[in-house]
């Protein structure tokens, strides 16, 4: 039972009072006297518990409803942050490609834009293939995209010397065997894909060749199925 629960004894001490004083103060001699106490008696009680229970919802208001807060925003995700740095790096490759302008490194521009394109989208349509492209987004793709801005910024610089020459051309060969490793890598998101399908497909021939419905096992009169 709560405080609130409780009945005042208030009323009680004040109807007792009322009667001990108009015992001491009045003459009560007759019945009358009495109903007339009594019913005087109990409009004080009411008054005196009312009053009480007027001062408890004062000096203890009734606990405001609790409301349900929002959740906190949940904290950006790998994979979002992936999509998003992927989609950065997709625009720098095409800038770049844009400005540019030998043909070779800008096919090999081509094909690494292309082979990043696709890996981002099979981790979208898997996110379980995340863990697979930590190491190409921790390390793979930013020194590449530093190796092609060091090449823009070179190859726009008008002169033609030892070191810049030396340099421009092994990031040309180099970007060519990067390319390689990015389509490598997109092929790898597949490895278990490509599992999984030889699995059925084995799966599917051993049942096929069990109910005589594959060509090399049926017998003449039996159903063939071709796919």
């Amino acid at each position: 039972m709560t405080a609130n629960d409780r009945k005042p004894v208030a009323p009680f001490y004040a109807v007792s009072l009322l009667w001990l004083l108009c015992g001491l103060l009045l003459p009560l001699y007759a019945v009358s006297h009495y109903i007339c106490l009594a019913v005087v008696s109990a409009i004080v009680f009411f008054a005196v518990g009312r009053l009480c229970r007027v001062g408890s919802m004062e000096t203890n208001p009734a606990p405001a409803p609790k409301t349900e807060t929002e959740p906190a925003p949940a904290s950006t995700s790998g994979l979002d942050k992936m999509l998003r740095d992927g989609a950065a790096s997709i625009a720098e490759m095409k800038r770049l490609n844009d400005n540019i302008p030998a043909p070779g490194i800008s096919a090999d521009i081509a094909r690494l834009e292309r082979a990043s394109q696709q890996i981002f989208q099979a981790v979208r349509n898997d996110p379980s293939k995340l863990p697979q492209t930590r190491r190409f987004m921790d390390y793979y793709l930013p020194t590449t995209l530093k190796l092609l801005n060091a090449y823009d910024r070179m190859s726009h610089t008008g002169v033609s010397g030892e070191n810049i020459d030396a340099t421009l051309t092994k990031i040309e060969t180099m970007m060519h065997r990067v390319a390689g490793a990015f389509e490598k890598q997109l092929d790898a998101l597949y490895g278990s894909d490509a599992l999984d399908i030889s699995a059925d497909i084995s799966v599917l021939e051993t049942m096929m060749a069990r109910e005589g419905l594959s060509e090399s096992g049926g017998k003449d009169g039996d159903i063939h199925l071709e796919l």
